[in-house]
Formats: C-alpha cells, sequence, structure tokens
C-alpha cells in the first residue's frame, strides 16, 4: 500500500511534467559533460573542528553522457556516467608522520580489481528527476556499487517546490524541494527514510541516546541541466546522561561542471531494458538502495584471545574500579560476533571466581548465539547453581532490546524442574519485566508475551502458598500491565501484610492516568482503615500512593485530620512527610497547601508530634543533562525498632523519569526482643527482617535476614555485621547499535553502549547489650560509558571514540539507640569523593597496519559530602555520637 501510494504520487508528478517545462534535468543528445566529484567524511566529537577531525577525501573526474531518451518524453533519459583518475586523500590537514595515506594511490589502496570495478562505465534511468533504474555488474563488490549509487543518486532532483518520497543509496525516504531561479534545495527528511538494515536501542530514554540528523543539497542549474550539486549530511549522537559523551559523522559530496564537449550519438531502442542490453549485455539492474557491506575483520583477535587479556578484570576484587565495566563492555561487543561454540568455550574456561561476570556479559550480548550458549552451560535443577542462575536472570531483566525468544527461554525454564525455589521465584519475577520491555517496544500480542500476561495475571488466585503468591504479585508490579491494577486492588486489602505492600507499591508506580476513582476509593480504605486493622508500614505504603496520585482536596483533608488518631511513629512520620512534599514541590504541593489553610486540618495539637519517624527528599546531582533525587522515608513503631526504611534514587532526562534504586529494610515482630507491647494490628506478627531491591525500574526477588524467633535468635548471636549481597553485577545500561547510511554510499556504524559494575549490600545489627540496633546499605558501583562511530570502508577506517567513566559509592547507615525513651536515631548518608574522567580517541587505519591515533582526556574531582536530611536527624547525630556508653 505504502510502496502504491508513492508510485501514484510519483506518477502525478510526471503527468504533469510531461508537458513543456523539465520535470528534471535534460541532457543534450552528442554532448560529454565533464565533471569533477569529491566526496568526503569525517568522524569526530560534537563540537570538534575540521581540522581535527578523522577521515578522508575520495576525488575523482566523472563523464556524464545521454544514451538514450523516450521519443514521447524528453524527462525520460537513460544516462552513462564512467569515472576516472580517482584519487584518496586525507580529508583534513594532517602532518606527514600521521598522515596514514601519505605514499598511497587509489591503485594501492583499493587494489586493482576494486579501481578498475570503480571505473567501469555504469547507467542510470531517469524519469521526471527521479532515478528508476540503477545498472552495474553483479559480480562487483559492494562498497564499488554503494559508491556508484552514491554519485547517481546526485543526480536525483525536480525543477518544482513540493514533498515526493524516493528512492535512493539511502533508502526510501520523504524528500523535501524548493526551486528558485537558477537553484533548488533538496532537504532529505532523513527519519522518514526505511532502510533494509535496523538496529537497536535502549528502552529508558533516560539512559539511551539521542541522534540529530540533517541531509541537505543545493543544485545550481545552467540550460536545464546541472552545473553544481553540493550535499552535506551530518549525524550527531549523544547520551541523554551526559551530552558531552557525543560523537558525529559528515558526509559532503560535491559535484561540479568544469565543462562539455562532442559525445557519443544517442542509441536508438523502444525502451531502456533493450538499450541497456545492447549496450553491454552484462550490466543488470542491481537497485540504487544501498547493499548491505560486511566489514571484514582482519587480525581480529579470536573471542577466547579476547577473554584470555580481559580476565583479569573481571575478577571480583576489580569489580569496583572503571576497569571491570570496561572490560565488560569490550567482551559484550566481541560476543555480539561470536558464535555458540566460542562462547561456550569462554564460559568453560572461566576461572570460578570471574565466571558471574562471564554469564552478565553472555547474556547481555542478546544474540541466537549467546542465549543458546547460556542456557546449554546453565543446569537449573542444580541448585548449587543459584550464584550463575540468579545472574543470569537479572542480566536477562536488565536486557536493553530484549526479544520473544528470551521470554520464552524463562518461560520453557519455568515449566522445567528447577532445584532451588529462589531462583523459581526470580524467573517468574523477571518475566514480568520482560514483559514490560516487550509491550513498551509494541510486542503486547506476541504469542509468549499473551501467555506469560495469562500466566502471572492468574497466578495470584492459582495458589495458596503464600511465596508463590507474593512471586506472582511482584512479577506483575514488574510488567506494568494495566489489566493488573484490579489484582492489586484486590491484594492492597487482603489479610496478609506483605500482599498490601506490593499491591500498594506497585500501584504508585503506574501512571497517573491509570489511576481511577476504584484504586482511590480503594487505597484511601486501606489508610483510613475502613474494613479492617492494618499494619503500619502498609497504611504508609497507601499514603505514598494517595499523594503521588493528584490527590482531590477532599482526600488531602481527610490525611490531614488522620494525624493525631495514627499509632504514635505513624503520626510523626505522616506530618514528616507532608512536610516533605510541600518543602520539594511535588505535585500534590499545592492541594496540601491549600488545605492547610483551613485551621481544623493544620494546628499545632496535630503538626507537634514526636517521634523518630521521618520522610526527607533532596537532590544528590543537577546539571543540565540530568537530575537525581534521593528520597529517604523510616518508620519505627512504637517500641522503638525500625518498621519499614525506604531509600530511592531516581534520575530525570529530558521529561523522562527512570527509577534507579530503591532499596527497602523492613522488619517486624521484635518487640518481644526488647519486652515492649506491638503496635494495634501487629501484635500476632512474626518475628522478620528482610530487604527488597528495585534497579533500574527492575524488581528484584527479595532477600531475608531472618524469619522466626528460633532464627532471629540464632542470627543475633552469630551477626558478624557483614552485610548480605543483594545484587552483585555487571549490567549493560546504554545499548544504541545502527548502521548510517550515507547519501555519498559510505557507511558508518554508530556503536553506544554503558556498563555498570555495581555492588549493592544490607545488613542489620541488633545488639542487646548495647540496647542498639544497625542498618546499613553500602553501594558501590563503576560506570562506563563509550560511544563509536566508525566508516570502516575494506581500503580504510576512520573512527572517534567519546567515553566517560566514574566509580563512586554511596552508605546508608541508620543507628538507633532503645536504652532510652524517646530513643535516639541517628541516619548518615554518605558519598565518598569520586572522579568523572572522559576521553576522545580519533583513529585512522589501513589494512596494511598502518595507523594514526590521537587521544585526549580530562578529569574531574567531585568531593564527598554528607547527603542532608532534616535537622532532628542532625541533633540526634550529636547526641548519639557524643554519648558515652
Amino acid at each position: 500500500m505504502y510502496f502504491q501510494h508513492s508510485y501514484l504520487f510519483t506518477s502525478c508528478v510526471s503527468c504533469i511534467s510531461s508537458g513543456g517545462a523539465a520535470a528534471g534535468p535534460r541532457l543534450n543528445n552528442n554532448q560529454l559533460y565533464k565533471f569533477s566529484y569529491t566526496t568526503e567524511v569525517l568522524v569526530d566529537r560534537t563540537k570538534g573542528s575540521k581540522e581535527g577531525s578523522a577521515g578522508y577525501r575520495i576525488s575523482s573526474d566523472v563523464h556524464v553522457n545521454l544514451v538514450w531518451r523516450d521519443p514521447s518524453s524528453k524527462d525520460d533519459q537513460l544516462i552513462k556516467l564512467v569515472i576516472s583518475n580517482v584519487r584518496i586523500e586525507s580529508a583534513s590537514p594532517r602532518s606527514d608522520k600521521k598522515n596514514v595515506l601519505r605514499g598511497s594511490t587509489a591503485e594501492s589502496l583499493l587494489g586493482k580489481p576494486k579501481l578498475a570495478a570503480l571505473t567501469k562505465p555504469f547507467l542510470v534511468h531517469l524519469k521526471n528527476g527521479k532515478a528508476k533504474g540503477f545498472y552495474s555488474y553483479w559480480a562487483e563488490p559492494a562498497t564499488i556499487k554503494n559508491l556508484k549509487r552514491g554519485l547517481a543518486s546526485l543526480l536525483q532532483l525536480q525543477l518544482n517546490t513540493g514533498k515526493v518520497i524516493e528512492n535512493d543509496v539511502s533508502g526510501r525516504c520523504t524528500v523535501e524541494y524548493k526551486a528558485v531561479k537558477g537553484q533548488v534545495t533538496r532537504t532529505k527528511l532523513l527519519e522518514t527514510c526505511k532502510t533494509e538494515e535496523t538496529g537497536f536501542t535502549t528502552h529508558s530514554q533516560t539512559l539511551g541516546v539521542s541522534k540529530k540528523s540533517s541531509s541537505v543539497t543545493v543544485f545550481t542549474l545552467e540550460d536545464g541541466f546541472i552545473r553544481s550539486a553540493v550535499a552535506e549530511e551530518i549525524h550527531s549522537l549523544a547520551v541523554n546522561a551526559r551530552r558531552s559523551a557525543a560523537a558525529k559523522v559528515q558526509s559532503r559530496q560535491t559535484l561540479t561542471l568544469v565543462g562539455t564537449e562532442a559525445g557519443p550519438l544517442e542509441a536508438a531502442g523502444k525502451d531502456v531494458a533493450g538499450v541497456v542490453k545492447s549496450v553491454d549485455a552484462k550490466l543488470a539492474a542491481v537497485g540504487i538502495v544501498a547493499e548491505k557491506v560486511k566489514s571484514q575483520c582482519k587480525g581480529c583477535p579470536s573471542l577466547f584471545d579476547h577473554w584470555q587479556t580481559q580476565q583479569k578484570q573481571l575478577e571480583p576484587e576489580s569489580l569496583s574500579k572503571a576497569t571491570a565495566p570496561r572490560s565488560f563492555l569490550a567482551l559484550v561487543q566481541s560476543i555480539r560476533k561470536a558464535s555458540k561454540d566460542e562462547i561456550l568455550k569462554v564460559l568453560k574456561s572461566a576461572s570460578k571466581t570471574s565466571l558471574p561476570q562471564v554469564v552478565d556479559a553472555v547474556t547481555s550480548a542478546q544474540t541466537v548465539a549467546s542465549l543458546d550458549a547460556i542456557l546449554e552451560f546453565l543446569n537449573f535443577t542444580d541448585a548449587k547453581g543459584l550464584i550463575l542462575q540468579e545472574r543470569f536472570l537479572y542480566a536477562c531483566g536488565f536486557a536493553s532490546h530484549p526479544n520473544e525468544k528470551m521470554l520464552q527461554a524463562l518461560l520453557d525454564i519455568s515449566k522445567g524442574k528447577i532445584g532451588s525455589t529462589d531462583i523459581r521465584e526470580s524467573v517468574v519475577i523477571i518475566m514480568g519485566a520482560l514483559v514490560n520491555k516487550l509491550c513498551q517496544k509494541g510486542g503486547c500480542n506476541l504469542p509468549t508475551v499473551v501467555q506469560v500476561k495469562k500466566m502471572i495475571l492468574d497466578g495470584p488466585d492459582s495458589t495458596q502458598v503464600e511465596s508463590e503468591v507474593q512471586m506472582y504479585l511482584l512479577a506483575l508490579k514488574n510488567s506494568l500491565l494495566p489489566e493488573a491494577i484490579p489484582v492489586f486492588i484486590k491484594y492492597a486489602e487482603s489479610e496478609v501484610g506483605v500482599y498490601n505492600t506490593i499491591a500498594l507499591t506497585a500501584l504508585q508506580r503506574y501512571d497517573i492516568s491509570l489511576i481511577t476513582d476504584e484504586v482511590k476509593r480503594t487505597v484511601n480504605r486501606v489508610y483510613h482503615q475502613n474494613r479492617r486493622i492494618y499494619e503500619k508500614n502498609v497504611r504508609a505504603a497507601a499514603a505514598d500512593v494517595i499523594l503521588s496520585s493528584n490527590p482531590s482536596y477532599m482526600e488531602v483533608k481527610n490525611l490531614l485530620l488522620s494525624i493525631g488518631n495514627l499509632p504514635h511513629e505513624m503520626n510523626k512520620y505522616m506530618v514528616s512527610k507532608i512536610q516533605d512534599v510541600i518543602r520539594f514541590q511535588m505535585p500534590a504541593s499545592k492541594v496540601l497547601r491549600q488545605a492547610m489553610k483551613d485551621m481544623i486540618s493544620h494546628n499545632y495539637e496535630r503538626f507537634a508530634k514526636i517521634g523518630s519517624s521521618s520522610s526527607f527528599s533532596g537532590f544528590m546531582a543537577q546539571s543540565a543533562d540530568v537530575t537525581s533525587t534521593y528520597s529517604l522515608d523510616i518508620l519505627y513503631s512504637g517500641s522503638g525498632v525500625m518498621r519499614r526504611s525506604v531509600m530511592n534514587i531516581y534520575g530525570a532526562s529530558n521529561g523522562a523519569v527512570l527509577h534507579g534504586l530503591q532499596v527497602a529494610i523492613e522488619a517486624q515482630g521484635l518487640e518481644t526482643l526488647i519486652a515492649a507491647t506491638p503496635d494495634e494490628g501487629e501484635e500476632d506478627l512474626e518475628s522478620f527482617a528482610g530487604m527488597s531491591a528495585l534497579l533500574f525500574d527492575v524488581q528484584l526477588r527479595p532477600v531475608t535476614f531472618f524469619k522466626g524467633y528460633s532464627d532471629l535468635m540464632s542470627k543475633i548471636f552469630s551477626m558478624s555485621g557483614d552485610p548480605i549481597n543483594v545484587v552483585k553485577g555487571l549490567i549493560l545500561l546504554t545499548d544504541h547499535s545502527e548502521v548510517i547510511q550515507l547519501q555519498s554510499g559510505l557507511k558508518a556504524s554508530a556503536e553506544f553502549q554503558g556498563g555498570l559494575a555495581i555492588d549493592i549490600s544490607g545488613g542489620m545489627e541488633i545488639s542487646l547489650w548495647y540496647r542498639e540496633s544497625k542498618t546499613s546499605i553500602n553501594n558501590r558501583g563503576a560506570l562506563v560509558v563509550t560511544g563509536n562511530i566508525t566508516v570502516d570502508m575494506d581500503f580504510m577506517r576512520a573512527g572517534v571514540e567519546v567515553s566517560f567513566e566514574t566509580e563512586a559509592s554511596l552508605d546508608f547507615i541508620t543507628t538507633v539507640q532503645f536504652s532510652e525513651y524517646p530513643f535516639l536515631v541517628c541516619i548518615q548518608m554518605d558519598k565518598t569523593t569520586f572522579p568523572i574522567r572522559e576521553y576522545v580517541t580519533k583513529y585512522e587505519s589501513l589494512p596494511s597496519g598502518k595507523s594514526a591515533v590521537s587521544r585526549k582526556s580530562r578529569k574531574q574531582l567531585i568531593p564527598g559530602s554528607e547527603f542532608p536530611l532534616h535537622q532532628e536527624n542532625s541533633n540526634m547525630c550529636k547526641r548519639v555520637f557524643d554519648s558515652s556508653w
């Protein structure tokens, strides 16, 4: 249908133009047009100048003459082009030492057969200024045919203003023409181009790459034919989170008429096909759209050899250094080019300590071969392989561009025998994350996605086992399916506290447009306990949903009126929460201010509540590219034991928000330890402490510190204070790959990847001797982002790499002393001094091994700091650390 429309459109242009006025350039019979032609390509960082760019220029003479014209239409022409006197040189000034092309000739670079192919004549069928056919030789190398197509595309133009769909070397594109006397400007709308070669990109905008492209050709005309054509095309790519990490490829073509002389006579013939055959029977219609060119890597190391050089950087002790994610990214690129057997060889040879990192890399590669290799390597029936299995599953959850095959693999695993219940849960939870990513890409109706959606939507009601219901609810929380909202509404009011919390925190993740009146009524019922008594942390989660879902005046007023009638610590939590929403200018701030004008809702009696619970939000970093915020909510029970602690980190860029990290620690039923009375609704709770993490919008399987009184007691007496690992590994955060087909016939490839080495651990210590508890969350990370744009022809390679890296750590420690009442609570959130290093590398190389590389770098240190929290906390910390116990 699309092709029909465009064909009708161009046909209509021909109907209009077949009269007197020329529709496109017309050649005179018996005349040879002599042109000079240059095409150059440059790669550099976006703000680079031409002088410092890597790249090259191809110059030649071009002879053009008319072979045949349709007697009934002057604008239906077959023309012949011959390229000669080919020169290849550096596109920007170079010293002799840095000029890889010095002393080279076109023949020495291209080789005799390719140069001969480039200088062989070819034909273009121009009808009403459009290239209707391109005739060359099948046996010619694709790179040579593409260069010829680039020249042929430059002859395509129409003499009247308007939009049209054209085929040229770049693909099928919408093109806009503007004609003024003696000059035509052609602007190609590159975002409309349809090509065979498609790439992929990260689904998250915050972690993604932005691209700006332009393609403009200016023609000057004389006697109905082209006097000159100058085409300029620029493609710039930048990392959204740090726009200084940006690179561009620039292509320029210039065709200038230098003279005319008498040329060959027009050939006789009825149609184009017959005339082409009479000129040369070996000429074939090969199409004007560029052919795929496979870049042959001569002398590149095999995956196994590459792995041997990178292995040391991927040992656990190196994971906090930037060398780890850099090696990880290089390994992922190498795996993407490897076969299943090569990948298996690396998996089988890796040391026990480096193997989890190899599993991260193999899974992150996301090729057919890498998925097949990892599935063959892992044995899910073996309970001892838990670490590797979980690393594979988490890497699937963080996959940058997952496909249906990956989801099908997890579905097959879930149906088979699994040795560990933890892994069974993780498989289902991660399937939810994949459903979300596939739906975002428009794949919600793929057969496997439909099957998994049904499985997780029916899951919670299909079992009575608490851990299984929890597993399905977490999978639904990851999926963000609108159809899951009724399930969450139901479980928000269930009698099991853990179901309530998952359902409410899941509802908070949905777009505000999906939070219906029914959802709001349910959440308000939970908060106000209209039907039954709920645990404090459940009510706190309900309050979060109300305040983040565009609350009405009445909803906010009822929240304010509840303060004073809540359990002691929850009163303080709600006061702190409301003050934080107003101070941090959150969406509900306006309606809260309105409601607080009413003295019944807002009075000293309500807002002077004392306690240790708190809610605080602040900025971690603010720049033109990205704004990073943190929030910290801590709720205590009336007896002074921590009930819930939630730390969030968000990143916002270009209006898109990424939930980078959430670490929630929950504890319950610990009152017996200090002979305290539990709060209302929490009298029969089993002793429990656990931790749940959400990383880059993916909810991970929760970790349990202890469950049950006997487990608690054994943990207290054996507690070493060593943190429990929550998530550790290498994550492919940014992943953008595309082939940029330039109008010159040259091709550029753009690869932007970001890798993160992360180690999040958490712990809880309780000292009955000192009557003190301490919870800690430690976050260690190293990030590397690299962007590469390469123009790789078989005779020369030119490219630029921009990259940045950083290593940082963030610690969050809560100390509670319950030796006196009110108990003392000190919260500390520290980041260490961390470096940001930026690099730019430009390179040019020849197959002979001759190369030139230039490198630049800069480093800045971001000073460490303790993140500010509310003043009460600072006062309390002084007391905790000044006390001489």
